[in-house]
């Protein structure tokens, strides 16, 4: 199977605490997908988003600085014993939070519909979030 890697540098009014956070709690994670979220917050500990449609585990987790997750998603064409590797770091950056998310491994048919699923679904959705959630 051929595959691709996509990645995107998301930059959010935040600190790096709070951004990390909203990926590894289960709960918060919930509130900005809208979707039920089991989330483990242990390497190697698993986790399940959108009713099941991603589930995967934790490879690396470093607080607030680096989160490396292996992904499955229910698409057609992405086999069931196939994991993309997702990562994600937090910088700070001044008053914000600069992410650096690159994903690898992606069914080569399915890059261009994660770029725009990941821009929706979360980076999109996070900054919303936040706006609504300030302290």
């Amino acid at each position: 199977m051929k595959t691709k890697s996509i990645s995107k540098t998301v930059r959010f009014k935040s600190t790096p605490a709070i951004v990390y956070n909203l990926l590894i709690d289960a709960k918060k994670h919930a509130s900005f997908t809208g979707s039920p979220v089991k989330m483990s917050k242990k390497v190697k500990g698993e986790f399940s988003v959108f009713e099941g449609y991603c589930t995967g585990y934790n490879i690396e987790l470093i607080e607030d600085f680096k989160i490396v997750q292996a992904w499955n998603f229910k698409e057609d064409g992405w086999p069931s014993d196939h994991f993309s590797i997702c990562a994600f770091l937090f910088e700070q950056e001044g008053e914000n939070t600069k992410l650096t998310f690159t994903q690898t491994g992606i069914p080569e048919h399915k890059a261009a519909a994660l770029r725009k699923g990941w821009s929706e679904y979360y980076w999109e959705a996070m900054k919303l979030y936040l706006k609504k959630h300030k302290k």
